[in-house]
């Protein structure tokens, strides 16, 4: 698995996990009455873990991946490429290309949901959950088209 490769993984595992936890939070509120101001703090929270789960999962991640590697080969010190090629550029442009997609049909169905009457809670929530699902489905197409070859 390439050092590209093991960013996505860590991206997608991270923002799955996100994402599960934003729709529990979001039907428990359903549940217990519809959406009001605690959904908030929901996003928030969300947007925060997104920034600092990122960050320490990656950090965490290289760390594991070079005991491992040094574990692997007997190495002191391991060489990791972490170069960046033109296929490499091309599937994070496509990568982005499909998550910006996504995000956008979700905008769409978001705004639509508040034109048809429903509150601005609603359409934020299906914002900021249209973001979650385009990022997911971004980090999915990255890790075929790295498996692919392409």
């Amino acid at each position: 698995m390439s050092y590209k490769e093991k960013n996505v993984t860590v991206s997608l595992v991270t923002f799955t996990v996100i994402l599960g936890i934003y729709l529990k939070q979001i039907s428990q509120m359903l549940r217990s009455g519809g959406l009001n101001d605690d959904v908030f703090s929901l996003w928030a929270t969300v947007v925060v873990m997104g920034i600092i789960a990122t960050i320490i999962l990656t950090i965490f991640a290289h760390i594991g991946f070079a005991i491992f590697e040094v574990i692997r080969t007997g190495d002191d010190d391991p060489k990791i490429d972490d170069s960046e090629d033109e296929r490499d550029k091309l599937i994070d442009l496509r990568g982005t290309q499909a998550t910006y997609f996504v995000s956008s049909i979700g905008s769409l169905l978001a705004m639509l949901t508040f034109a048809m009457g429903q509150s601005p809670y609603v359409m934020f929530s299906l914002l900021v959950l249209s973001g979650l699902v385009a990022q997911v489905f971004g980090d999915i197409f990255r890790l075929v088209l790295y498996r692919r070859g392409f």
